[in-house]
């Protein structure tokens, strides 16, 4: 070796394929029974398509806090995109049951952690893809676009094997195995593994030396040149005195190459030829390797594991929650042990408890008329009702220890909205435009949540204007809940039923929350009265205490 020159030999490194490890597992024929192609764990038949993304919030969600909600539940889930899920509720029963199947499925805590797995492996694929793109040098560009097939392969794999293992009951998952078994047998994907792992070899056996002298670097052929590192090691040895101590350093590691290791890839590259020629080939064929049903499993089943735990935190707080039973016929709708989400979720987290509420509806009872006294619970109960049955309708869990619900085909909020003065229409105004708008679109099949209407006028007006809309709604044959001060509301017809927002019997001022069904009481105006005017028990108390304070203090 020439005097001032250093040289070594040196290996392109690689991990060890994970597709090495993975052996053929068991395989039943169950795998294949599904009635259609499997396409997608969410959508049976009605899918969105490539409108999905495109789908905005439904105007219904900030009434019934279900943007509270839906924002808690995709927490920390952005690379997935998964609010446009929660924005298409299904009009199909057989299809929400497909949802729940899966839901049921995913209760195995086995198959939850292979599905965490295979998302991890698809996580860095992703990542893999998105570094590879920012590198400059096409060598190093391709090497990185093998190692995220190799990934892919091996997670893809894994996950099919897993699953063949497991008992799945759901569509959705046998449909998936399926899927993954006729995919992972195929004779496209089979190539492209013993391409991935052929090249992948190939580069690994790849071994070079590396002259350098002065500022000139020259790259040859390894010739089986000795190891002079044990040498090394033992001319140093015998200077050793004791045990050395340990001294760590974390070095920058850059992903991208600087202009000299690029150059002297490009020599290895004119010394093997045909593997870097077999790499860009391997490239160019195989640039739409990720199959579109895997990538977009990979990104729905999110939806599943992101409400399983949203949902947990009420499990553990001691709150139920249940798979509903959902009709498209049956307007007989009840709850039991039911809540609001959002209000429950800012509860548990103050370490308040949460008051849970029963309903029921029975033929041919329609509409809820709720009155009491103010912050009672009353809009919380018309919150909870329109929460259940949107949730139940995008195949969700939802909450409460029991629930029968119906399958809209579109949902409707009537909520009081401050005014606004660039409008040039009044308040009421703008009521009974939003109204009337809502009965000319409703079908029997809608359901209409209404919460305090039409505050902004007089008694004798309000009574008028309830009374024609609330014939229009038995006319319609939906289902509505009312909140309101209009007592007399609620005996207009038998499809009307009365609930009432419940006070301490020995103090008054002091609410239960608790929604009972009885006749209304006929003092719910005078109550919202008395609570405009100041005049309620606690108003009076707490004037008549300030009052004394301000006396002693004089």
């Amino acid at each position: 070796m020439p005097a001032g020159a250093q040289e070594t030999s040196t290996r392109i490194s690689h991990q060890q394929s994970d597709l090495e490890h993975l052996t053929a597992a068991p395989y039943s024929d169950d795998a294949h029974t599904a009635s259609a192609p499997f396409r997608s764990i969410l959508f049976l038949e009605s899918e969105p398509g490539a409108n999905l993304d495109a789908l905005e919030e439904p105007a219904v969600f900030s009434d019934l806090n279900l943007d509270q909600v839906v924002s808690a539940v995709t927490a920390n889930r952005d690379e997935y995109n998964l609010k446009p899920y929660f924005y298409f509720p299904l009009q199909n029963v057989d299809a929400v049951h497909y949802r729940y199947e899966v839901l049921r499925d995913i209760e195995n805590l086995a198959l939850v952690e292979q599905i965490k797995s295979f998302a991890e492996g698809m996580r860095q694929i992703r990542a893999s893809r998105v570094l590879e793109g920012k590198l400059y040098y096409a060598k190093q560009k391709q090497r990185w676009f093998l190692d995220s097939v190799e990934k892919y392969c091996a997670a893809v794999k894994r996950l099919c094997y897993a699953l063949m293992r497991m008992d799945l009951s759901s569509r959705g998952f046998r449909g998936l195995r399926g899927y993954l078994a006729n995919y992972v047998e195929s004779p496209a994907f089979r190539s492209l593994v013993a391409d991935t792992q052929k090249l992948t070899a190939d580069l690994a056996a790849i071994i070079y030396c590396v002259q350098i002298n002065s500022r000139r670097i020259t790259v040859r052929d390894y010739h089986s040149e000795p190891d002079y590192g044990a040498d090394v090691l033992r001319t140093f040895e015998k200077f050793s005195q004791s045990t050395a101590g340990q001294y760590r350093f974390n070095l920058r590691h850059a992903s991208d190459m600087n202009h000299i290791e690029a150059a002297v890839l490009d020599m290895v590259a004119q010394l093997y030829p045909e593997a870097f020629s077999s790499l860009k080939e391997y490239c160019d064929s195989n640039k739409d390797y990720l199959d579109n049903v895997i990538s977009t499993f990979d990104r729905e089943v999110q939806f599943y594991l992101a409400w399983t735990e949203y949902m947990q935190r009420f499990k553990q707080a001691g709150l139920a929650y249940c798979y509903p039973s959902i009709s498209n016929h049956s307007k007989e709708v009840c709850g039991k042990d039911v809540f609001d989400l959002a209000l429950a979720s800012r509860l548990i987290a103050q370490h308040g408890s949460v008051v849970t509420n029963d309903f029921y509806l029975r033929d041919p009872e329609r509409i809820f008329i709720v009155s009491g006294p103010n912050q009672g619970g009353k809009t919380t109960f018309a919150r909870t009702f329109g929460q259940l049955h949107y949730l139940a309708a995008i195949g969700c869990t939802v909450p409460g220890s029991e629930a029968h619900l119906f399958l809209f085909d579109r949902l409707y909020t009537h909520f009081e909205k401050e005014e606004d003065i660039r409008i040039r229409t009044g308040k009421l105004e703008d009521e009974l435009i939003r109204i009337h708008r809502i009965l000319e679109y409703a079908t029997p099949n809608s359901i209409l949540i209404m919460n305090e209407s039409f505050l902004s006028t007089t008694l004798s007006d309000a009574l008028f204007l309830g009374r024609q809309i609330i014939q229009k709604i038995i006319a319609l044959d939906i289902l509505c809940v009312s909140v309101t001060f209009l007592d007399e509301l609620a005996a207009i017809s038998n499809t009307t039923v009365s609930m009432v927002s419940t006070v301490d019997p020995a103090n008054p001022a002091f609410r239960t929350f608790k929604i009972v069904r009885r006749p209304a009481d006929g003092l719910a105006y005078a109550a919202a009265i008395a609570e405009s005017y100041r005049l309620t028990y606690a108003s009076i108390k707490a004037r008549i205490l300030a009052n004394v304070k301000e006396g002693v203090t004089r």
